[in-house]
């Protein structure tokens, strides 16, 4: 085998693991399955396509994540997120995501402005309709672009995992009418700040939002939801 050949089976190889891993991975936190459920690598092999290493290879990855609890000689059960767990990942994101605002009004290119504008727009227009199923993508992508913005390859990766750690409480709770409209407004409030260029203000807002967003988890209740 050549050593052009041996490198684009590397890549390959890696590219299957990282689709498997993120199959497997988005299952988890969407809730497919419960605390403790076996994942066991044939079913899962035979549902994606693919052989058991891969899927043996991305269990590993999820154990090192807390997502998965690996028991030898007996197999791979799923670590669902905690309701501590979310309490803690909201507490931190709002200093993180405070600190991301500040940077982006450092950072942020008319381009970004240009495409954050626009899904600010998108989610004006769908809270007006109450389309809940819309809006959870708007949220999402916003605060895609809010990473991306603070200009840290490091704060992204974090930010974005903390993200999709909270997948479904952030479902639910968009889907309140009376959260929708006040989150499209808090993210509003943080992009003319950080279009102004205005690093107190924007990092405040930002805090001030992952707050509200935690109010509101608290009322809906997590019980309902984990």
């Amino acid at each position: 085998m050549s050593s052009t050949q041996g490198q684009k089976d590397g890549r390959d190889k890696y590219s299957l693991r990282g689709r498997v891993f993120q199959s497997i991975r988005e299952d988890i936190l969407s809730g497919r399955y419960e605390q403790n459920t076996e994942l066991k690598e044939a079913a899962i092999g035979a549902e994606l396509g693919v052989s058991r290493t891969p899927v043996r290879e991305a269990l590993r990855q999820l154990e090192l994540e807390g997502l998965v609890t690996i028991i030898p000689n007996r197999g791979a059960y799923v670590n669902m997120i905690t309701a501590k767990d979310v309490q803690d990942i909201y507490v931190i994101r709002s200093m993180l995501e405070g600190l991301c605002a500040r940077w982006a009004t450092q950072s942020i290119t008319d381009e970004q402005l240009d495409s954050m504008e626009e899904t600010l727009c998108l989610s004006e227009y769908h809270t007006s309709k109450k389309n809940y199923e819309k809006l959870y993508e708007l949220d999402s992508l916003f605060h895609e672009q809010l990473y991306e913005a603070g200009g840290s390859r490091i704060l992204n990766h974090i930010l974005s995992d903390f993200h999709d750690y909270v997948k479904m409480v952030r479902k639910a709770t968009i889907s309140t009418s009376s959260r929708s409209v006040t989150s499209t407004e808090e993210h509003r409030a943080i992009f003319e700040a950080i279009k102004e260029k205005d690093p107190d203000k924007a990092e405040a807002l930002a805090k001030e939002h992952v707050k509200h967003t935690i109010e509101s988890i608290q009322a809906y209740g997590l019980e309902k939801i984990l």
